[in-house]
């Protein structure tokens, strides 16, 4: 079974301006490197490592950021939040390699990382099932007006972009096609 890559899981929601989002680690268009694909879940190579990011060009009115990276073609129905962290202070505009380490100090302070799919609050790497076909790993940056999103460290990726869709002003993504044979 092979994807194409199918719409944009961001389509359905407000459309909102865009900002830059840079990494030293990902590029749009690109695989994730094995570093950022999961040992976890069997990946070869995968290091469950969180990559580098940097942003900037947001609205002035942002009071937080969220961090995510989600698999809308995981072959769960429902698609796979890997990685989901809220409340990052509006003066955040970077986050370090492998900030998403377990029990790691690298996200800023007040930062609240949430389990994801995978109910570990760490990142996880992509791993498409072998004859999958090519995953698309949305790694976005999204601008909120408000300086909390209100939701507690047990809510799910689903349910912190519903809370967030009324106070999302920006959203800038990285996509990195995916494919394990």
């Amino acid at each position: 079974m092979h994807h194409t890559p199918g719409p944009n899981p961001y389509q359905y929601l407000p459309r909102v301006p865009s900002f830059d989002l840079d990494s030293t680690t990902v590029k749009n268009g690109r695989p994730l490197p094995a570093a950022q694909q999961s040992g976890v879940f069997g990946a070869p190579g995968g290091k469950d490592i969180s990559p580098e990011l940097s942003w900037s060009g947001f609205p002035k009115a942002t009071k937080s950021f969220v961090v995510t990276m989600y698999d809308p073609q995981a072959p769960t129905g429902s698609g796979f939040w890997h990685w989901v962290v809220a409340d990052i202070p509006a003066g955040t505009t970077s986050l370090p390699l492998n900030a998403g380490a377990p029990n790691g100090t690298a996200l800023p302070a007040g930062a609240l990382e949430l389990g994801g799919d995978s109910g570990m609050h760490r990142y996880i790497g992509g791993a498409p099932p072998k004859g999958s076909g090519l995953h698309y790993y949305y790694i976005t940056v999204t601008a909120l007006d408000v300086p909390k999103s209100g939701v507690g460290a047990d809510a799910s990726g689903a349910f912190l972009g519903f809370s967030i869709a009324g106070h999302t002003i920006a959203r800038a993504t990285i996509i990195c096609p995916t494919e394990l044979k």
